[in-house]
């Protein structure tokens, strides 16, 4: 199921219209990565949710939020991928990550 164009963040799309062909070639190489190996699309974008909380990029935790719930993850399971990482990035940034979450699951 493709994300709905109007609800990505506007910078994103004026950089997939700015930057096409960049914008396919990360595509392709997220796309080549999970292909890559034996993991499931779901299980695959809640690594990705797991990374994006780590390095504190609440776009990206945005995104595989919502590519989780594409994927069939519930929010309980998308919450619980983050509240995992509390002893390993901290409180502060688990519950930072969690309100980004949040912002998507309502």
């Amino acid at each position: 199921m493709p994300t709905d164009e109007s609800k990505l963040p506007k910078h994103y799309v004026s950089m997939k219209e700015r930057y096409p062909e960049l914008s396919a070639a990360v595509e392709g190489l997220g796309s080549a990565a999970r292909a890559a190996g034996p993991l499931d699309i779901k299980t695959a974008h809640l690594v990705q949710l797991a990374a994006a909380a780590g390095v504190r990029s609440e776009g990206s935790v945005h995104s595989h939020t919502r590519r989780a719930l594409e994927a069939g993850a519930t929010p309980d399971e998308i919450r619980h991928a983050v509240v995992l990482l509390t002893s390993t990035i901290g409180y502060p940034l688990t519950a930072a990550a969690l309100s980004w979450v949040d912002d998507v699951l309502g």
